[in-house]
């Protein structure tokens, strides 16, 4: 009976997950997931926080071919960003410390750019902290405005209304990785992008606090 039941729940989950892959594909999104947003989030917070540090968004889920920490958390369904370096040096990760022909291998402290590390220290900081100064992000996001020029976004507040001064929507074009506009819009639950036509970009909304702290950008 036990082992029914389970298939019949896992049954009815491929479904919804089938269901939401189609609706994906048919309305863009593709690289709209919830980390994809913390990703942004944290691309926003070098730009403001952390002097000469640039960060690239890598849309995969892990490392190539290998896994690592970033898998884990998504297979259990939580948003994860890992935060690393751009150009890793084969000779000193995975490798026993020796010297073999004349090749210095394996990760010693000696080699560690104490610098960068403090930058990304800072960043993982500066991260959290806007993020737990911030509101909850918006709920029940829908994005309206099929055969009409002006597109249409609406929402609900966030369980922690007390702590919102307003909300800021963010628009950018279908080929760009990071949200290039936006516009306070102050209370209201809905705004309408009038002249912005649908299909021609991807919508979201963020909360903020009255100390200008937003939350995650939310993908209708």
């Amino acid at each position: 009976m036990r082992d029914s039941a389970t298939i019949e729940v896992s049954a009815i989950e491929f479904s919804r997950i089938l269901r939401e892959v189609r609706n994906q594909r048919r309305r863009g999104g593709e690289v709209d997931g919830i980390s994809r947003q913390l990703a942004r989030y944290v691309d926003v917070m070098a730009d403001k926080y952390v002097n000469n540090l640039d960060v690239s968004m890598v849309y995969r889920l892990d490392r190539f071919g290998r896994g690592g920490h970033h898998t884990p958390f998504a297979n259990l369904g939580y948003p994860a960003v890992r935060i690393m370096e751009t150009n890793e040096n084969y000779n000193r990760q995975h490798q026993d410390i020796r010297v073999e022909d004349g090749v210095e291998y394996g990760d010693v402290l000696e080699y560690v750019d104490f610098d960068y590390a403090r930058k990304l220290t800072g960043l993982n900081l500066a991260t959290l902290a806007a993020l737990a100064w911030a509101p909850g992000p918006p709920a029940n996001v829908r994005l309206g405005g099929a055969n009409r020029p002006s597109a249409v976004l609406s929402w609900e507040p966030p369980e922690d209304v007390a702590n919102i001064a307003g909300y800021r929507v963010y628009w950018r074009l279908t080929d760009s990785p990071t949200w290039d506009y936006s516009r306070w819009v102050g209370d209201s639950t809905e705004h309408t992008f009038e002249g912005i036509i649908i299909d021609n970009y991807f919508f979201g909304v963020a909360a903020v606090s009255a100390t200008g702290n937003e939350s995650v950008v939310v993908f209708p």
